[in-house]
């Protein structure tokens, strides 16, 4: 009888063990029993929110680079990255159809030993060419596994745009248009046009000599106002930049979502004719 109770109570216990859920590999079907959130970052969003997404028709993936420098006295270092987490936003909520992958701060920023460039200056991270073009290579490779069709690469800063065009050319080469295509999309970097524009509505600016302008500032400001040390500088009698009053600070965020949407939409008009 006891022989007869072990058995039953270990087969019970197997039960229960074999359907307890694997927590580092979940089904990958399971049913999302939740809404998810108004988010377009990946980062932001569970997996299952994610699968669920690309299954709803969102299959581009926005992939941005940004870096972290240098920017002046009153500018955070991950400057690139702060507006591109105002401008990714935009372009993947207007296309309607993507998403944005985590925003890759780490780019080529000059020489490490000696330093050159921005790595004069403490703060700034900066890798090789080659290490840019894998880090990039395997974020592809992994929004292409999960089945992201389109792929879109933007870049904030100059010195990101040869190593973007150049992964673009080699994964499509790779790939020969299969499942995926990589867009390297050069529209967005369109700081010309930024300076342009605001001229055309009475900004006009005299350079300092600082890495920064009226545009970065206000772009910046739209995002973060600490990212641009606005309350510091107002204290400090510093809250302008070439020639350029900041001040009221409303007026300056304003400004940045002006820009935001001007930037966004030269990209996604690029976007949209890249992924016909």
């Amino acid at each position: 009888m006891l022989r007869i109770a072990t058995v039953a109570s270990v087969a019970v216990a197997s039960f229960f063990f074999a359907a307890a859920p694997d927590p580092v590999n979940p089904d990958p079907n399971s049913k999302r029993t939740i809404e998810g959130s108004d988010t377009v970052f990946i980062e932001d969003m569970t997996w299952m929110e994610v699968r669920d997404a690309i299954a709803d028709g969102k299959t581009t993936a926005i992939v941005a680079t940004g870096g972290v420098e240098q920017n002046g006295p009153y500018l955070v270092t991950g400057k690139h990255n702060v507006v591109l987490k105002g401008t990714t936003d935009v372009i993947a909520r207007k296309l309607g159809n993507a998403l944005v992958a985590p925003i890759v701060p780490f780019v080529p920023e000059g020489d490490i030993e000696p330093p050159s460039v921005h790595m004069k200056y403490p703060g700034t991270i900066s890798v090789t060419e080659e290490t840019f073009a894998a880090l990039l290579t395997d974020i592809c490779a992994s929004l292409r596994q999960h089945g992201f069709t389109d792929i879109v690469l933007i870049g904030d800063s100059g010195g990101n745009q040869s190593g973007m065009k150049n992964v673009a050319a080699v994964l499509n080469k790779k790939w020969n248009g299969n499942k995926s295509t990589v867009h390297y999309v050069a529209e967005y970097y369109n700081f010309p046009e930024v300076t342009k524009y605001l001229e055309q509505n009475g900004i006009k600016q005299t350079p300092e000599g600082y890495h920064d302008d009226f545009g970065m500032t206000a772009t910046m400001a739209a995002v973060d106002p600490n990212s641009v040390r606005a309350k510091q500088r107002m204290k400090a009698g510093k809250f302008s930049i070439n020639g350029v009053d900041l001040a009221p600070l409303d007026k300056t965020i304003k400004w940045g979502h002006r820009l935001i949407d001007f930037r966004a939409e030269a990209a996604v008009k690029a976007i949209k004719t890249a992924t016909r």
